[in-house]
């Protein structure tokens, strides 16, 4: 069992639950995390796609004439203008959901194929665990609104694959030219700002590259995404400061993080001690 059907619907609490909130950064994307155990939508459409994932229990949906059945882990769609209805299955179901533009769509889908298209998914439903595990960490970063570059890069790569894999955008890039130039601005963009709270639209335009393009070709040549690449050179300068005697709450300030226990979990992921061990050393 993956790590997406392990969730207990209990874990969300008793009722219906829902918090809808926007990323302002893409769009205004709409975006809903819900458990629902008595709500049952009325058939309606969207002007918008419609992509996410179920998270526990069982979503049950009609679309096209066809009654669907929404497990943990499988990835749900509906194009623009497709009639659908909602409710729980037995006890309910809890999931994480967007609502894409055609635009953005067709943005993330030229990045994939090198075409100006907009996509269309061909199945409602899709049992892919990887994409289905990607969107859920991209999710729950845009609901945090910790780290831009964080939620940007997951989000664009969850959309890249369940595009790549699952739309009739024909074939696709298989593979990305390396870009040593375009990688080289984009690292040392981070060294310099890595302070800040760089979002992937501005490190894209930096390097000269689509956002899909950079996240590929800057991991060939580093081994790292951006935003693992820019959280490395945060425990850096945090390893620096700490050494110096800045107590960790000021240097969680200062190298970025969004506060001291993101700081904490960062650091002893990779030097094996939390800040304030390594400070007093």
């Amino acid at each position: 069992m993956d790590q997406q059907a392990s969730i207990d619907l209990d874990s969300f609490g008793g009722g219906d639950r829902a918090r809808f909130f926007r990323a302002t950064r893409h769009g205004g994307l709409e975006c809903l995390t819900a458990s629902f155990r008595e709500h049952r939508y009325a058939p309606h459409s969207h002007e918008t796609f419609v992509v996410g994932v179920i998270e526990a229990g069982c979503e049950a949906y009609r679309l096209g004439g066809v009654r669907h059945y929404a497990g943990p882990g499988e990835v749900c769609f509906v194009n623009p203008g497709e009639v659908h209805d909602g409710e729980p299955a037995d006890t309910g179901y809890a999931y994480r959901m967007t609502y894409p533009s055609e635009d953005m769509m067709r943005a993330v889908a030229a990045e994939v194929t090198g075409r100006d298209r907009v996509p269309r998914f061909r199945s409602p439903l899709a049992a892919d665990a990887e994409a289905a595990a990607l969107f859920s960490l991209a999710h729950r970063r845009l609901e945090s609104g910790v780290s831009a570059l964080g939620a940007d890069e997951a989000l664009v790569g969850a959309y890249a694959v369940l595009i790549a894999r699952h739309a009739d955008v024909g074939v696709t890039r298989t593979s990305v030219a390396d870009a040593p130039d375009a990688v080289a601005r984009a690292r040392d963009y981070l060294d310099a700002h890595h302070g800040d709270d760089v979002d992937l639209d501005t490190l894209a335009r930096v390097a000269g590259l689509s956002r899909h393009h950079l996240i590929r070709a800057f991991k060939r040549a580093t081994g790292l995404t951006p935003h693992a690449f820019l959280t490395d050179r945060r425990v850096r300068a945090a390893r620096r400061l700490l050494a110096g005697g800045r107590p960790p709450a000021e240097v969680a300030a200062l190298c970025g993080f969004c506060d001291q226990s993101h700081l904490n979990r960062a650091f002893k992921a990779r030097v094996g001690v939390a800040p304030g061990a390594f400070r007093v050393a």
